[in-house]
């Protein structure tokens, strides 16, 4: 062959293995591809390119599927798995990430562990239109908040980084989600994997600033009720300057639940170093905050646990309402260095585990 021949030479290779060296790639580069020849379309289209973008298993998951999934071809299969479906009579969803194809997956309420979620007082289970399941839980009025979903490391795609998010709204007349923080974390086999501090919502610039007493002038009005001078002694008077009081603790029986306490010097702390996650909209219009991320190596390491707390501050919570919580593949960006990625939403930093093919499409 001359050096610099012509493209020609590729593209007389047999569409087969065209196919067989498109697979390799990703659907991103299967789908760039096709714009190379008319020879080159054909092998990205094809059914074996597509086939092996797909789970191993997605002929089982098919077969879970609340409703029949049509297609046309193993590309149209593709991209329609990329929309969550039902399976398991209602009660998972299951989609594959676009990117990769690795599987994901979203745990409703209803299989999630809710402290006191079967109390009507504190939690109901209403119908929500927004919501791609049958119900979601609402809360009512808790001082113990707990929420917690587990799968299988086998359910999910081997060789992957994943995270996991809750998903959830805040109704208009929601409470208690600003202070103290909420503590996530995930365990892998009972180990803690990852473990940190959000806040669902949104910190109020008034809610920074702590109530303030002025001085009580007791001797003032003793003074005044017993029509003596006006005017009081030099040394009884309130200093201008003085500075304020803070407001004296509620006790712990107070009649009106507290809600949003106050900030404490360590939660400032990390809040300053940019430590506190906070939520992002997604684009069905629910809310999702991260509860943090693992790697699934080949499986068989258990369940992974992930969960969203806050019992330490005692303050009534109320307004939260939870769909479920979504595993999915962890975004990241390939550069000439794969030791660190920076979460632009959050703008904190995870380290990256330095495996050799972190770059590349795990085969599954």
């Amino acid at each position: 062959m001359e050096v610099g021949g012509s493209c020609s030479d590729i593209q007389g290779l047999p569409e087969e293995c065209v196919s067989h060296a498109i697979s390799f790639t990703s659907p991103r580069d299967a789908c760039r591809s096709e714009a190379v020849s008319a020879a080159f379309r054909s092998a990205a289209c094809s059914d074996k390119v597509w086939r092996s973008f797909l789970p191993a298993d997605y002929a089982e998951m098919l077969a879970r599927a609340v409703d029949r999934v049509e297609f046309a071809s193993m590309k149209h299969l593709y991209f329609r798995l990329c929309d969550p479906i039902l399976i398991d009579g209602g009660k998972m969803g299951f989609f594959v990430d676009r990117d990769t194809g690795a599987k994901c997956f979203i745990l409703p309420a209803r299989e999630l562990w809710i402290v006191w979620g079967d109390t009507p007082q504190y939690w109901r289970w209403v119908p929500h239109p927004e919501s791609r399941f049958s119900e979601v839980a609402e809360l009512l009025n808790v001082c113990w908040l707990e929420i917690q979903g587990k799968i299988n490391c086998r359910m999910l795609s081997k060789r992957s980084n994943y995270s996991a998010y809750l998903i959830f709204k805040l109704s208009n007349s929601a409470r208690g989600f600003r202070f103290p923080l909420q503590e996530v974390s995930v365990t892998i086999g009972g180990v803690h994997v990852s473990k940190f501090s959000v806040r669902l919502m949104e910190e109020q610039e008034s809610s920074r600033l702590r109530p303030i007493l002025r001085r009580p002038r007791i001797m003032w009005n003793i003074l005044h009720h017993a029509n003596l001078p006006q005017e009081p002694q030099e040394d009884l008077r309130e200093p201008l300057n003085d500075p304020p009081v803070e407001a004296p603790d509620v006790p712990d029986d107070a009649d009106e639940p507290q809600h949003d306490q106050l900030p404490d010097p360590n939660e400032q702390a990390r809040r300053d170093r940019g430590m506190v996650l906070k939520p992002q909209t997604r684009q069905d219009g629910w809310m999702e905050i991260l509860l943090g991320e693992f790697y699934n190596e080949e499986g068989d390491d258990g369940d992974v646990a992930m969960s969203l707390l806050e019992i330490k501050g005692g303050n009534w919570k109320n307004g939260l309402i939870v769909q479920g919580i979504e595993i999915r593949p962890k975004k990241r960006s390939c550069g000439d260095s794969c030791k660190r990625e920076k979460d632009e939403n959050v703008g904190i930093s995870f380290p990256r585990r330095s495996y050799g093919d972190c770059c590349k499409r795990d085969k599954r």
